[in-house]
């Protein structure tokens, strides 16, 4: 079978395609939080658990810490997050919620609750193409490194 050449039949594209109407979702609701897309995904990493190291954060966002550094401290410009080395470990930066930041998780529920409903998906349906996305990611990665 020949590698299709129609740009309508590449999964790179479908994908990429749909990451781009994402974001044109997620930028209105975000710019009212004075966030980008990347802070946004941090703090709900923070919202999850809290005190999180510089390279936890990175390795869940798949993030380097030179593009996460600035990123970390824009959101503590902004008063959601304080940065502290790690007393146990000085060579670790913990992350901290401020309370401004915990508090801003209510506003960014509703950007959430807005963003599901552009997609027109059901509970089902949305977790099913999290289950294959995820398993896409991981075959992807698995190919990529081995």
């Amino acid at each position: 079978m020949t590698a299709p050449l129609e740009l309508r039949e590449f999964l790179c594209f479908a994908v990429y395609a749909t990451g781009h109407a994402f974001n044109r979702v997620y930028q209105p609701l975000l710019k009212e939080l004075d966030l980008t897309y990347s802070q946004f995904i941090a703090m709900i990493l923070l919202w999850e658990q809290d005190a999180q190291t510089v390279g936890e954060l990175g390795r869940k966002l798949a993030l380097q810490s030179n593009t996460l550094t600035p990123m970390l401290k824009r959101l503590e410009t902004l008063g959601y997050i304080k940065r502290a080395r790690d007393k146990a470990d000085e060579r670790q930066v913990c992350i901290n919620l401020t309370d401004t930041g915990r508090k801003l998780r209510t506003r960014a529920s509703e950007v959430i609750r807005c963003v599901r409903t552009a997609t027109n998906l059901q509970d089902r349906k949305m977790k099913e193409l999290l289950a294959d996305l995820g398993a896409l990611r991981q075959a992807l990665e698995g190919y990529a490194s081995g």
